[in-house]
């Protein structure tokens, strides 16, 4: 059964890739998997039907069968384990790709969206000045312990996997804050993520939403 994504129909960042349905996309397009999305707008994000999938009103989610997923995180582990391509054979390689998956999600991204949440958000606020120096610096720690461990190596661990994926994802909403410049290996590892074709279709496809609609 095909599987049916949501995403969202005027995407607030302008078809860039940096929704959060595109690490959806993108796993399906590593493992070779066909599927459908299905556009909602902002309002109908807030609506009963779509709180049913999502109790959040938030994007994506992932429909198959009798089977409805939100979190993109979850969504990617699941289409990871169900399909070849994400996650290594090897069982204790295949638990550090999911560790990094963790990792992606829980230690590197929460100071990145702090960062997005302090210069939209709460612009505004007194407060903001403050604290963006702050914030910049727990992003630039993150960025070098994990630039320490990446070191001279194409992918995380071993070969390209899902870990890769969540994180490559991740950084790369830092690159309109330029912050991620100052870290070379790093930058050249989205850049890699970038050029593999299942990214490439990927976001092609998100792109397209944003480019239809102009």
């Amino acid at each position: 059964m095909v599987p049916t994504i949501t995403a969202f129909e005027s995407s607030p960042d302008r078809g860039r890739g940096l929704a959060r349905d595109m690490r959806v996309r993108w796993a399906l397009e590593e493992t070779g998997q066909p599927y459908e999305v299905r556009l909602v707008s902002f309002e109908a994000m807030k609506n009963p039907a779509h709180r049913a999938l999502h109790p959040f009103g938030q994007i994506p989610t992932y429909e198959e069968g009798e089977l409805a997923l939100f979190e993109s995180g979850a969504i990617v582990f699941h289409i990871a384990e169900r399909h070849a391509g994400l996650l290594p054979d090897q069982a204790n390689a295949r638990a550090r790709a999911i560790m990094w998956m963790f990792a992606a999600l829980n230690t590197v991204e929460p100071p990145i969206l702090e960062l997005q949440t302090a210069k939209f958000a709460e612009a505004d606020q007194p407060w903001t000045t403050e604290r963006l120096p702050l914030i910049k610096e727990r992003i630039r720690t993150r960025l070098g312990e994990l630039a320490v461990r990446l070191d001279e190596a194409d992918w995380l661990d071993g070969g390209f996997s899902a870990g890769d994926l969540m994180m490559v994802h991740t950084l790369q909403r830092l690159k309109p804050s330029g912050l991620l410049d100052g870290y070379p290996k790093l930058a050249a590892y989205v850049a890699r993520g970038e050029a593999r074709p299942a990214y490439q279709r990927a976001f092609a496809a998100q792109l397209a939403v944003f480019t239809g609609k102009n």
